[in-house]
């Protein structure tokens, strides 16, 4: 199957960042549906999203961004700067309206699951379907655990300044203690995640400190038509979650993608891929 998108990218300058970007543009899809996809922590939009773009015609134009501290967007200077979830969605913000992307649909994985939530919060006017993969905010029903999971992540965020593969090590047994994946799977993973160690931390404490703050329920409230999508693999906590809140929320839609762990985007982007646009069709038909 040939690739059905063809690729721009770009620089958005802005005074403390130079945002890279990719816009892709389908080779046959005309209809003007547009999509936005946020990666997690730690990885660049390209190697999340690639595989499942491929499978994807519903869209005629699909944004992927790098967000702080990853990939290759970066400070003017070159210097791994921490920062807040509020700094990323506004990052988000301003480049959509430098494209002038006034409705589409916004899909967020792991972290960029939460900076999708905090963007739909803020700026509902322009999000239409939603789609998150494992987001943060919404891994556990107890808050509390949720919060305390959130101090062994910052334990391996501690670890990546001195010793990237450990603290990388650290953050996938933590976020994926059931995973079952090939030693060549778990070198190219960590090699991934190694990439920035102190863009991938800072990406860490980032989450952990907006989860302080956060309001989930207001956060919950806000949002739109969502289907989430947790790995068949992920711990159990996730999936009673998942389908409390699918009881409990008429626009919430869970589903279990066997086979997977947190890294679901890689593991199974066709599948993943095959259930968005079945989801935007039930959306549309709405």
């Amino acid at each position: 199957m040939k690739f059905p998108y063809t690729l721009h990218t770009d620089i958005f300058q802005q005074p403390d960042q130079r945002i890279f970007y990719r816009v892709y543009r389908h080779k046959e899809n005309r209809t003007g549906r547009r999509l936005v996809l946020l990666h997690g922590a730690g990885v660049a939009g390209e190697d999340t999203w690639q595989a499942l773009l491929a499978q994807l015609a519903m869209w005629s134009e699909v944004l992927v961004p790098d967000l702080r501290g990853m990939g290759q967007t970066v400070a003017p200077d070159g210097v791994e700067y921490a920062y807040t979830a509020q700094e990323v969605v506004n990052d988000v913000a301003q480049l959509l309206n430098h494209l002038g992307w006034q409705r589409f649909d916004l899909a967020g994985y792991s972290m960029g699951g939460l900076i999708s939530m905090l963007y739909k919060q803020q700026h509902s006017q322009h999000v239409e379907k939603q789609y998150l993969l494992e987001s943060a905010a919404v891994d556990r029903g107890d808050w509390q655990a949720s919060l305390e999971l959130r101090a062994e992540y910052m334990q391996a965020a501690e670890h990546l300044s001195t010793d990237a593969e450990r603290g990388v090590r650290q953050f996938l047994d933590t976020i994926s203690p059931n995973r079952k994946v090939s030693p060549l799977v778990e070198k190219v993973t960590i090699e991934r995640l190694a990439n920035r160690p102190r863009g991938f931390a800072h990406a860490l404490k980032c989450v952990t400190d907006a989860l302080q703050d956060v309001d989930r329920e207001a956060l919950l409230a806000a949002q739109g038509d969502v289907s989430s999508f947790i790995g068949g693999n992920s711990v159990s906590a996730m999936h009673e979650y998942q389908r409390v809140l699918a009881e409990r929320l008429p626009n919430w839609h869970y589903f279990m993608v066997a086979g997977t762990d947190h890294s679901l985007p890689f593991q199974k982007p066709r599948q993943i891929a095959q259930l968005m646009q079945t989801e935007l069709e039930r959306y549309l038909a709405d």
